[in-house]
């Protein structure tokens, strides 16, 4: 059984495709534009997010920020791949921020709703009503 002999030229050939594949990736990187509309998006819906969701939807709204702000800070860094990915994130997070609120907001509602048809209830049982 005999071994592979690596001549210079195999060697030369495997580090000049490890250059490439590293420069390629370096430059489909580098190509990405910068995500200044979702970032513009992102910032929209979690201020809209942070009305009524930042009381009854504490964790989401925060969750947003936080990757809001990751998103500034990738964008700094001219990493803009990430930055659109952390600006999605955060419009997500934010869009459940609202539908959070939205749902606990509904559900107060519901409640109300129910209590008001309890007390008519109990009202309608207490007075008498027509004798024949």
């Amino acid at each position: 059984m005999s071994t592979p002999v690596r001549t210079a030229r195999t060697t030369t050939s495997t580090a000049t495709i490890a250059v490439l594949a590293i420069a390629c990736i370096a430059a489909g990187c580098a190509s990405a534009p910068p995500p200044r509309e979702q970032m513009a998006v992102s910032k929209a819906a979690v201020e809209r997010a942070s009305g009524p969701a930042g009381s009854d939807a504490p964790v989401e709204l925060s969750r947003a920020r936080d990757k809001l702000e990751r998103a500034n800070l990738a964008m700094g860094r001219q990493d803009y791949v990430e930055a659109r990915q952390l600006a999605e994130q955060a419009e997500a997070d934010a869009n459940l921020a609202e539908a959070r609120a939205r749902s606990v907001r509904a559900a107060q509602a519901l409640q109300e709703v129910r209590e008001s048809i309890r007390m008519l209830r109990e009202e309608m049982a207490r007075r008498p009503g027509p004798r024949p």
